[in-house]
């Protein structure tokens, strides 16, 4: 089977890889440079496997050209960005309508997997506007860091269709997953938006509340690894997602839980709107404890907020960065993946050395092993040693 792919990020990417196995695919980026790393056989993303996958005799061609990835495609997988637009309280899905609009002038008979995240109600939309069936949302689930993982070992396939094209879907995906399988849902569109927001948004959820218990334990000057730990040995809580941070973000959160929010106008809600107002008050809590410290130099110890993950789109240091900067705190950033000498106006220091010499306090959303000869100088909310 032809299967195009359009955009080449983590989730097209991973999606890519994973499909080769089976299919033929011919993958596609507007990034020209990102086209020439991978047909060299080197990952423009941070991500453990990738590189090694890369290797693997696959069936798969990386294209600089539209129109030859979709010209003979049976399937168009679009994973094109889809930002959150904070004007309109809305997704940017216009990366996604112009991949449609394209595709279809040279294609009209392609069917379309969307990858990428949407409004409640869009898939629906783009149903009705081009009089077709063929356009399919199929929402992803995968953990930053662990994108081509969680591709091949899915926790579980949703498909926004319930007739037999969703039926071919669900095993093109299933194809590409290890064994045992994983548990299969077909359900109409709109579902399956809503679905990827609502999932999205609880985990927000319960990052939010442990960020929030830690701050408790903060302010009262109590331990809150024994708090956390107590309360998760409740088995219906559990032992997981319950280590404090600096907020929660990376490329789906944040957007997500905005989104469903937006989609909730005029609808009565408490929950979802705690769930993004939580996590703007936790990046305030967090540069204020910061300040309290007083330091000449604050060192940010890398902007991706998850051990093995280069991705720092969203990031909630990049907020708690504004904060010290409009307080005219100095700052300095160790970030080994960003090329300029400088970012947001602050001085990137490459050597780790020198970042920890010429910083006063060292702020770590994680502890690695790189700073445990300086622990004294750290701050961080880590609490477990994981993501």
């Amino acid at each position: 089977m032809k299967i195009a792919v359009i955009g080449l990020g983590y989730v097209g990417l991973a999606n890519s890889l994973a499909l080769a196995q089976n299919h033929e695919v011919f993958a596609y980026d507007i990034d020209k440079k990102r086209i020439e790393l991978l047909k060299q056989g080197k990952s423009p993303i941070q991500e453990k496997g990738i590189n090694d996958f890369l290797q693997r005799k696959l069936h798969i061609k990386f294209t600089k050209n539209f129109d030859e990835a979709v010209a003979n495609a049976e399937y168009i997988l679009i994973a094109t960005p889809t930002d959150y637009d904070s004007g309109k309280n809305y997704f940017d899905t216009s990366s996604v309508d112009g991949t449609i609009d394209r595709t279809l002038k040279t294609n009209p008979h392609a069917k379309f997997i969307i990858k990428s995240t949407v409004p409640v109600g869009y898939t629906e939309e783009l149903r009705q506007k081009y009089r077709t069936k063929n356009i399919i949302f199929s929402p992803e689930f995968l953990r930053e860091g662990k994108a081509l993982e969680d591709v091949i070992a899915p926790t579980r396939i949703i498909v926004g269709d319930k007739s037999t094209i969703g039926k071919k879907i669900a095993r093109i995906f299933l194809d590409a997953a290890s064994k045992p399988e994983p548990p299969v849902l077909l359900t109409a569109s709109t579902e399956a938006e809503a679905i990827k927001l609502f999932a999205n948004t609880y985990l927000a959820k319960r990052i939010a509340f442990f960020n929030e218990l830690d701050t408790y334990a903060i302010h009262k000057n109590l331990n809150p690894t024994d708090i956390i730990t107590g309360v998760c040995l409740d088995p219906r809580i559990g032992n997981h997602y319950n280590n404090p941070s600096f907020g929660y973000g990376g490329y789906c959160l944040p957007k997500d839980t905005k989104q469903l929010l937006a989609n909730f106008a005029n609808i009565p809600n408490n929950l979802i709107a705690a769930i993004v107002e939580s996590n703007k008050t936790r990046k305030e809590f967090i540069a204020q404890q910061i300040m309290n410290k007083n330091p000449r130099t604050v060192g940010i110890y890398r902007l991706a907020m998850k051990s093995g993950s280069g991705n720092f789109r969203e990031s909630s240091i990049l907020d708690i960065i504004k904060i010290l900067k409009n307080a005219t705190t100095d700052v300095i950033i160790y970030e080994p993946i960003l090329s300029d000498n400088e970012f947001s106006d602050c001085k990137v220091e490459k050597d780790l050395a020198k970042f920890k010499a010429a910083s006063d306090l060292i702020v770590a959303n994680r502890m690695e092993k790189g700073l445990l000869d300086v622990t004294e100088k750290v701050y961080t909310r880590d609490l477990f040693g994981d993501n």
